[in-house]
């Protein structure tokens, strides 16, 4: 039987495979983007059918993105920051400062 190994360890060897980390990357930003969407639309009392109408979209897509499902396009970002009464706002950091 296969000796378990510890989280660090299986993690290290998952991100050392090629791609792991600009797919790791991906997945933090899609991830980060839904819950910037979720929490606005939370604070605007909104349903995700509501953000969805506004926006012209429908409810599982809203919900996809909220779950980082998706990574959505700038146009469809523009759409909801408009839905969403916030100005969308895209900048590059330097890889030292990005969180």
């Amino acid at each position: 039987m296969e000796e378990r190994k510890a989280w660090a360890d299986k993690r290290a060897e998952i991100m050392s495979r090629p791609g792991a980390g600009a797919a790791y990357e991906a997945a933090r930003l899609r991830f980060e983007l839904g819950e910037a969407v979720r929490q606005r639309r939370e604070e605007l009392g909104l349903t995700q059918a509501e953000l969805a109408e506004r926006a012209g979209l429908k409810q599982p897509a809203v919900a996809r993105f909220e779950a980082g499902g998706t990574m959505p396009t700038i146009p469809m970002l523009e759409r909801l920051a408009e839905a969403l009464e916030v100005r969308l706002n895209v900048q590059f950091q330097p890889l030292q400062q990005a969180s």
